[in-house]
């Protein structure tokens, strides 16, 4: 069974360096935003092993009018655990916790080989693929809430 919960933001960094970094410097980890007022991080725990991460930030996009946004960031999940569940349950309880704070556009910089995971979540693309030194290519996309 997996249980979703809220997690501080060093528990987000083995995982954000393992799956999202893993040859950069584990301090690219670490994103100064991380302990800011608003920001939460979301885990998912299977048999009490954290298995899936994600943080959200209160950022706006310039491109998008809704006066306040979230943005993902740093989403992750061990590849042994994927396509369980996990990620999507991790979504969902932090769109909830969005949705209260009267937010309803959440954003996010996704690498283009997973843009269909994000899509099957509701995230539609948005402007054209970048390159994200030094991890590649991305695409921003966007979901409304409620």
């Amino acid at each position: 069974m997996v249980v979703v919960r809220r997690i501080e933001p060093e528990m987000t960094y083995p995982l954000r360096h393992r799956i999202l970094r893993p040859h950069q410097d584990y301090k690219a980890c670490i994103y100064k935003t991380d302990k800011d007022d608003f920001t939460f991080h979301i885990g998912a725990f299977m048999q009490g092993k954290l298995i899936s991460i994600a943080s959200f930030y209160l950022e706006n996009h310039t491109d998008f009018s809704a006066n306040k946004q979230y943005r993902l960031r740093a989403m992750a999940t061990i590849p042994e655990f994927r396509n369980k569940g996990a990620g999507s349950r991790v979504i969902r309880f932090a769109e909830n916790i969005i949705i209260d704070q009267g937010v309803n556009l959440l954003w996010c910089k996704g690498r283009t080989s997973v843009q269909e995971y994000y899509k099957k979540l509701g995230f539609r693309t948005h402007g054209n693929v970048f390159d994200y030194p030094p991890i590649g290519p991305h695409i921003v996309m966007f979901k409304k809430l409620v």
